[in-house]
């Protein structure tokens, strides 16, 4: 005797045509129309606070860069040209965050605060030189993997400076570890 034909009422899709517009869905998502980057969240665009966050690390960088030198001034000839690469990319964000009317009223307003605060929040630097190398060069290697992880997330210019910075972040790090040349 010859199974009988399965019932098509299901009450619900099936699995091939939930698949489907899954993917299609996928791929509209995917789509943009090249005006500039979605997810606009309290009026900055994703690039944006990628951006600001880029520049914002990169001066607690230097900060550190700083603080290391103060604690260890034997260190300043080494640390002086890594510390000044670490503030050009600083600079590098901060030049294409804004507007030049928005972004220079804007961090002259807005840094002398933050920067103050975070001089009295000092990172902690260790006693010894070698360890201060070791705690500089951790920070320079997460920094590195964080925007390595960013630059994913942007794209055109600022993908290509994030992947820059972070290429140079992971070479500090090693000279931070490798001692004299």
């Amino acid at each position: 005797m010859p199974l009988p034909p399965p019932a098509r009422a299901l009450p619900w899709p099936r699995r091939r045509t939930l698949l489907a517009s899954a993917a299609g869905a996928v791929l509209l998502a995917g789509c943009s129309d090249g005006s500039g980057d979605s997810g606009d969240r309290g009026g900055l665009s994703v690039s944006e606070r990628a951006r600001a966050r880029a520049a914002r690390d990169s001066r607690r960088l230097v900060d550190r860069y700083d603080a290391v030198i103060t604690v260890h001034p034997a260190l300043a000839d080494r640390l002086g040209p890594l510390r000044a690469e670490a503030a050009a990319h600083a600079e590098a964000f901060e030049d294409g965050s804004a507007s030049p009317s928005r972004s220079s009223s804007a961090s002259s307003a807005s840094s002398a605060p933050s920067r103050s605060a975070e001089a009295s929040a000092a990172p902690a630097v260790p006693a010894d030189a070698k360890d201060a190398l070791a705690a500089l060069a951790a920070a320079e290697r997460a920094l590195a993997d964080r925007r390595a992880t960013a630059l994913l997330h942007v794209e055109g210019e600022l993908a290509r400076l994030l992947a820059s910075v972070a290429a140079a972040g992971a070479a500090h790090a090693y000279l931070l570890t490798k001692g004299d040349k």
